[in-house]
C-alpha cells in the first residue's frame, strides 16, 4: 500500500463547534473519542453495568446532538456529523476488514444497538418527513419508476456538475478521490448482505450485479481495486477510510441510510428502489468526472474506475429497472410504492451529498 504522501484539511477542524445549548459547548470531539474508547472495551455491556458513569459524558452529546440535528427548527451541522460519524462506528462492524479481530468483540453489544436506534429513530424520522407519503402511495408505482430513471439517465447538469467540468482544478480532482475512497474501496458491500434467501430471478438478477462489481471473483478486476489504482497514480493512502475525517456528513448519511435498508428485510423494497436510483443515475455523475479528468490532461489510470463504472453502471441501470424493481411491484402490489420512495431518498441523499462534497472542495485552501 502506498503511504499517505498527501495531506488533506481536517474537514471537521475548519469549523470550531460553537453550538450553544442550555449554557453548555458541546464538544462532540472529545464525546467521539470517548465512544471509541468504549467500542474498544473488552465486555462493554458489563463494564457499564457495574459501572454506567464511563459513558456519561457521550450520552449528554448524543442527546443533545438528537435534539440539535433532528427536533429544532435549526439544524446543525456539527451535530449532524457528529451522530452520522457515531452511526457509521457502529455500523461499520457488520463489515469485516481483515484487520484485528479484537476489534469485533463488541460487535453484538446491547448498548451499541441501542445508541444505534436511538439515532435512527430520530434521523429517520427526520428523512422521511421530507416526502409526501401518500402522494407516494397513489402513485402508478411502474409508471414513476419508468418516468424517473428516463430523467435521470440523463439529467439537467447542476451547478455542481458545472463546476466539476469547468472548474475543479487538480488538487480538487485529488479531495474528490480522497472523499470517494470511504466508498469506492469498500463498494458492493452492502449489496453482499441481502442476497440470502429464497431463489428468484430477482435474486440471481442482484448476485449478477455483485459478481460485476467484484471482478467476476478476480480481485485485478474488482471495482475497488480500479479506484485504488487510481489513488495510488497521485501517491494517496489507498487504505480504506484513510480518508474519514475529510467525509461530511451528507455522505456518511447515505452509507448509514444503506446500512439500515440491508440489516432489515422489511426495507427491501426501498433498498431494491435506492440501489436501482444508484445504479441508473451513476453514469451521469461518472461521466462528470471523466469531463474533468480529460480538461486536466489525467492519466488512463487516474480514471480508470470511472470509465468502468460508466460502461458496466449503464447495463446494470437497465437490470435494476427490468429484472428488479419492475418485478417487485408486480409482486408486492400493496407495498410497491416502497420501490419510489427508496429511489426518491436515495437520490435525495445523493444529490444532497454531492453538494457538500463540492462545497468542500470549494473550500479547501490547502494545495496538494
Amino acid at each position: 500500500m502506498q503511504s499517505n504522501l498527501v495531506i488533506f484539511p481536517n474537514a471537521g477542524a475548519a469549523k470550531k463547534n460553537t453550538q450553544t445549548e442550555e449554557g453548555t459547548i458541546t464538544n462532540y470531539d472529545r464525546a467521539e473519542e470517548q465512544f471509541i474508547e468504549l467500542l474498544a472495551m473488552e465486555d462493554l455491556d458489563h463494564k457499564l453495568d457495574v459501572k454506567p458513569a464511563i459513558a456519561s459524558e457521550f450520552e449528554q452529546a448524543l442527546s443533545r446532538a438528537i435534539r440539535a440535528a433532528y427536533k429544532n427548527d435549526r439544524s446543525d451541522e456539527q451535530a449532524h456529523r457528529f451522530l452520522q460519524r457515531i452511526l457509521y462506528r457502529i455500523n461499520r462492524l457488520k463489515l469485516f476488514w481483515y484487520d484485528d479481530l479484537r476489534h469485533y468483540t463488541n460487535e453484538r453489544s446491547l448498548y451499541l444497538s441501542s445508541c444505534r436506534e436511538l439515532i435512527e429513530a430520530a434521523w429517520q424520522h427526520w428523512e422521511q418527513a421530507q416526502f409526501d407519503v401518500p402522494a407516494l402511495q397513489q402513485l402508478d408505482v411502474k409508471q414513476a419508476l419508468i418516468e424517473r430513471t428516463s430523467a435521470d439517465l440523463d439529467p439537467i447538469l447542476s451547478e455542481s456538475s458545472r463546476y466539476i467540468r469547468e472548474e475543479m482544478t487538480e488538487s480538487g480532482y485529488r479531495h474528490l478521490l480522497a472523499i470517494g475512497s470511504f466508498d469506492g474501496l469498500v463498494e458492493a458491500s452492502h449489496l453482499s448482505r441481502i442476497l440470502g434467501g429464497v431463489a428468484n430471478e430477482v435474486q440471481c438478477t442482484l448476485m449478477r450485479v455483485l459478481i460485476e462489481e467484484y471482478g467476476n471473483g478476480r480481485l485485478s478486476r474488482k471495482h475497488s481495486t480500479f479506484f485504488a489504482q487510481m489513488l495510488a497514480e497521485f501517491g494517496m493512502n489507498t487504505e480504506p477510510e484513510a480518508y474519514f475525517d475529510l467525509v461530511p456528513w451528507e455522505v456518511l448519511a447515505s452509507t448509514n441510510h444503506n446500512f439500515l435498508m440491508t440489516e432489515r428485510k422489511r426495507y427491501f423494497l426501498r433498498y431494491s428502489g435506492g440501489l436501482t436510483y444508484f445504479e441508473v443515475a451513476g453514469p451521469a455523475v461518472y461521466k462528470n468526472y471523466m469531463v474533468a479528468a480529460q480538461r486536466l490532461g489525467l492519466s488512463e489510470v487516474a480514471v480508470g474506475y470511472w470509465e468502468l463504472h460508466i460502461r458496466e453502471d449503464e447495463r446494470h441501470g437497465r437490470w435494476m429497472l427490468d429484472d428488479v424493481a419492475l418485478p417487485l411491484a408486480e409482486r408486492y402490489p400493496n407495498d410497491a410504492w416502497e420501490l419510489v420512495l427508496g429511489y426518491d431518498q436515495q437520490k435525495l441523499m445523493s444529490d444532497r451529498a454531492g453538494i457538500a462534497v463540492v462545497q468542500l472542495i470549494r473550500e479547501a485552501k490547502q494545495s496538494v
